[in-house]
């Protein structure tokens, strides 16, 4: 397929104006910072985040779009990595943002990766388990993928919130601590991209045998267009999830609702479009495709996150805290274990997403408590 051929074939008139939208509602709060900072009325207030909401949602079906192409021409897990990378790779750049800006935000990115994981573990695994297991009687994963990323992620999650509880001083890493940490994240997650797109690729393929296989050479200009097009997409959808912060704060402010709400909204809009193809996966049967979407969203996202936030500590002499409290490492506890129960089962079901929702809501609970 030619380059014109291919850019007739992606951008048509919906894509483009879904990137126009998206990037038009950037420019437009980009010059209305200053007035966003001032007092703005309750109603006034709840009209942007709806607007907001509702570009983002525009915005991340062109995404999801993008993303089942690519699927498709790329083969698992390729096409899960180009939409999984390209949303945590933006989400760790805005958590650096913020620390590299002014003022003191010590604990960013554990409030951040907190979310997301609870998020991605529960709420988003829990509603494609509901959907496909109503959908479909028989829904199973590649056991032996499943388990790569539970492994990962017990060993991440525990070293980003656990771990500096028993030897971190105050909730955070000392400057030697911190240097090993670093190292020994980048050459697991590394060692992890490594195998899982080469010698152990059929790993993270569906169990049922029907696998779409790559079609590279005679679509690449195809696949290239379609990456970028995607990333183009998901840009604004973060930096307007971003954006929105200030706005939900004082919305969350004002209604005297809990502080690390706002974190939970914003991580579950920057993680829409995943959420939107994970269960659309679920919807056609792909269990494996579930799992590599969530799971491989949430082993990027805690693999990527820690050694940057850490190394832009060391840089800047920020203190840096993971530590999180009991309440929450019991239930990130409960929801790894819970996880392992469930997809070491012989097929998926509907209680299985049930008992998800169920952590979900305990979390949510937890927020408010």
């Amino acid at each position: 397929m030619s380059a014109s051929t291919a850019l007739r074939g992606v951008l048509t008139g919906s894509v483009i104006t879904r990137i126009v939208l998206g990037w038009v509602a950037v420019a437009l709060l980009s010059l209305a910072s200053g007035f966003l900072a001032g007092s703005l009325s309750m109603p006034l207030v709840f009209t942007l985040l709806a607007l907001i909401v509702g570009v983002i949602i525009v915005c991340s079906g062109g995404v999801v779009t993008q993303a089942e192409h690519l699927a498709h021409r790329l083969g698992d897990p390729y096409g899960t990595l180009v939409l999984t990378l390209s949303i945590v790779l933006i989400e760790v750049i805005l958590i650096s943002a913020v620390m590299l800006g002014p003022g003191e935000h010590p604990t960013i990115a554990r409030d951040s990766v907190m979310a997301a994981s609870m998020i991605v573990l529960t709420l988003i695994i829990g509603l494609a388990l509901m959907v496909g297991g109503m959908r479909h009687e028989s829904m199973q994963v590649n056991r032996t993928g499943i388990s790569t990323y539970f492994s990962m992620l017990v060993v991440l999650i525990g070293t980003a919130f656990a771990f500096p509880v028993v030897i971190g001083k105050q909730g955070a890493y000392s400057t030697g601590q911190a240097i090993v940490i670093i190292v020994l994240t980048v050459g697991l997650y590394g060692f992890f991209l490594y195998r899982q797109t080469g010698a152990q690729r059929g790993d993270f393929q569906e169990a049922t045998g029907t696998v779409n296989k790559p079609h590279l050479r005679e679509h690449r200009a195809e696949i290239l267009t379609r990456a970028l097009v995607l990333v183009i997409t998901v840009i604004p959808i973060v930096l307007l999830s971003h954006d929105m912060a200030s706005l939900l704060d004082s919305a969350l402010t004002r209604l005297s609702a809990p502080v690390a709400l706002s974190g939970i909204i914003i991580a579950m809009i920057v993680f829409l479009p995943e959420a939107i193809t994970t269960v659309r996966a679920a919807w056609t049967g792909e269990a494996q495709r579930i799992t590599n979407l969530a799971h491989g969203a949430l082993v990027s996202c805690v693999g990527l996150t820690l050694p940057v936030v850490l190394a832009i500590g060391l840089l800047t002499g920020q203190t840096v805290i993971l530590a999180e409290s009991p309440t929450n490492l019991m239930l990130l506890g409960i929801s790894l274990l819970l996880s392992l129960t469930t997809f070491s089962a012989q097929r998926l079901t509907p209680i299985h997403g049930a008992a998800h929702l169920f952590v979900f809501a305990l979390y949510a609970l937890s927020v408010f408590a």
